[in-house]
């Protein structure tokens, strides 16, 4: 197995990791966890950058990345929903897109073809990023013991974020389904 490979592998054990601090009480284990995900995300642009640059591109790794993206970030959202942080209607809508891409992703393989991740994925994956880092900075203020006037503010501010993230989602995964329609098509 290659370093690129490593690195994929390396998220998900970080995102179980990460999870573990999430649910520990206390702004310490929070930033722990804000640590653990900023290094999981690290790992996502390094593995692909060593791949590219070193000529380490591999099935697996065309295929385990962005598998380990949502095991990531699907945790992180499943997890915000059980404190209560996200609407539990707004990670469906991110996990049941995620679970038809993959499953063009399975479909795909079955005809030996590997689908690799588009510019619009990329694109919602940072979105996604980007709503957890905000939501995780939130639960750090909070755990902290700072009450600020505007803490509604915040929480509507989370609301708007993850509406555009899940806006994000649905667009990359229309997307997706439409360049890659011909994995639905009959071999004749």
């Amino acid at each position: 197995m290659n370093l690129p490979n490593k690195l994929t592998i390396s998220r998900i054990i970080l995102a179980g990791i990460f999870i573990l601090f999430l649910f520990i009480k206390g702004p310490g284990a929070k930033f722990i966890a804000l640590a653990l995900f900023l290094t999981a995300c690290v790992t996502d642009y390094y593995d692909g950058y060593l791949a590219r640059k070193n000529s380490m591109i591999t099935d697996f790794g065309r295929f385990m990345d962005p598998i380990a993206d949502k095991v990531l970030i699907l945790s992180a959202f499943l997890a915000f929903v059980e404190l209560r942080i996200v609407p539990a209607w707004m990670v469906m809508v991110i996990i049941t897109r995620e679970f038809i891409i993959t499953g063009i992703r399975f479909l795909a393989l079955s005809k030996k073809k590997v689908l690799a991740a588009e510019i619009a994925g990329k694109h919602k994956t940072i979105s996604q990023i980007v709503s957890v880092l905000f939501i995780l900075i939130f639960l750090i203020i909070k755990e902290s013991g700072f009450t600020f006037r505007y803490v509604h503010h915040y929480r509507s501010f989370i609301y708007v974020l993850m509406s555009i993230t899940v806006l994000m989602t649905l667009v990359s995964g229309v997307s997706y389904m439409i360049k890659n329609r011909d994995v639905f098509t009959r071999e004749r």
